[in-house]
C-alpha cells in the first residue's frame, strides 16, 4: 500500500485521469458510509492524501482514524482540541475546534483539488498568488480559465467535461461558509449526473478569527489503527 501523496506529489507513479477520477468518487463513497449508513456518525478530522492508501490496483482506502470522534446523527458536530493538518482544515474549525460533516466535506474538496490539479494545497515556494491551491484554482474560475488549474503531467489527457466537474466540486466543498458547502450526498450526486453547482466568481471571505494562544492539538486518540476500505 502506498499513499496518495507518494503518487501526487513523490513521483511513485502518474496516476491517469481515469483512476484520478475514480479515487475521488471512492473517497466520497467511504465519506458517505462514515457520515450516513452507520447507527452514529463517524467524523473522520483529518482526511489529507498522506491517509489515503492505494494498493497495487490503485483501489483506496481511508485511514488513520486516530482523531476521528463519533457523534448523534441528530448532532452533526462536536466541540473538541483543535485537530487535524494545515490546509486541509475547514476555516471554522480554526477558531471554534468544532468537529463536523461540514468540516470533513471541506477536507475532502481540498483532496479533490489536489488530484485534479496535481499539487499540494500549500506551497511556500510558488508566488505569492499560487502559494494556496484553493485561492488559486478560485482565481482560475473567476477568471473563467478553470480548465488552467488541470495538472499539467496529464498532458491534456483527460476527460474535459469530468475535470471541470471535479474542480468545481471541489470549490463547492471549500466555500468558506459551512452552510453553502455540499452535504457528501449531494457531492456524490453532482460527481454523478447532476448539474454542477452555482458558485461565485470570487472566492468568499472566510470571517472566522483565530483565538489568541490556538495551536493544532491532537486529541486523545480512537479508532488509531482503524482503516475503511473504499469501494470500487
Amino acid at each position: 500500500m502506498v499513499s496518495l501523496d507518494s503518487h501526487l506529489f513523490k513521483g511513485k507513479s502518474l496516476l491517469t485521469w481515469d483512476v484520478r477520477y475514480r479515487i475521488v468518487h471512492g473517497l466520497s463513497s467511504a465519506l458517505f458510509y462514515l457520515h450516513e449508513e452507520g447507527d452514529h456518525c463517524i467524523l473522520h478530522r483529518d482526511i489529507k492524501a498522506s491517509n489515503i492508501m492505494l494498493d497495487s490496483g490503485f483501489n483506496a482506502k481511508l485511514g488513520d482514524f486516530g482523531l476521528a470522534r463519533v457523534v448523534d446523527h441528530a448532532k452533526r458536530s462536536q466541540t473538541t482540541h483543535l485537530a487535524g493538518t494545515l490546509g486541509y482544515m475547514a476555516p471554522e474549525c480554526v477558531s471554534s475546534g468544532k468537529a463536523s460533516k461540514e468540516a470533513d466535506v471541506y477536507s475532502l474538496g481540498v483532496v479533490a483539488l489536489e488530484i485534479a490539479c496535481g499539487r499540494r494545497s500549500i506551497e511556500p515556494t510558488y508566488e505569492e498568488s499560487r502559494a494556496s491551491l484553493v485561492a488559486w484554482v478560485w482565481d482560475l474560475f473567476g477568471n473563467r480559465q478553470l480548465l488552467g488549474a488541470a495538472d499539467p503531467k496529464l498532458s491534456m489527457d483527460f476527460d474535459t467535461k469530468e475535470m471541470e466537474c471535479l474542480l468545481m466540486v471541489g470549490l463547492w466543498c471549500v466555500h468558506p461558509d459551512p452552510k453553502s458547502r455540499p452535504s457528501i450526498r449531494q457531492t456524490i450526486q453532482v460527481l454523478i449526473e447532476a448539474p454542477l453547482p452555482k458558485l461565485p466568481s470570487a472566492r468568499p471571505t472566510p470571517t472566522y478569527g483565530v483565538p489568541i494562544g490556538s495551536g493544532i492539538q491532537a486529541s486523545d486518540p480512537c479508532f488509531s489503527s482503524v482503516s475503511i476500505t473504499i469501494p470500487r
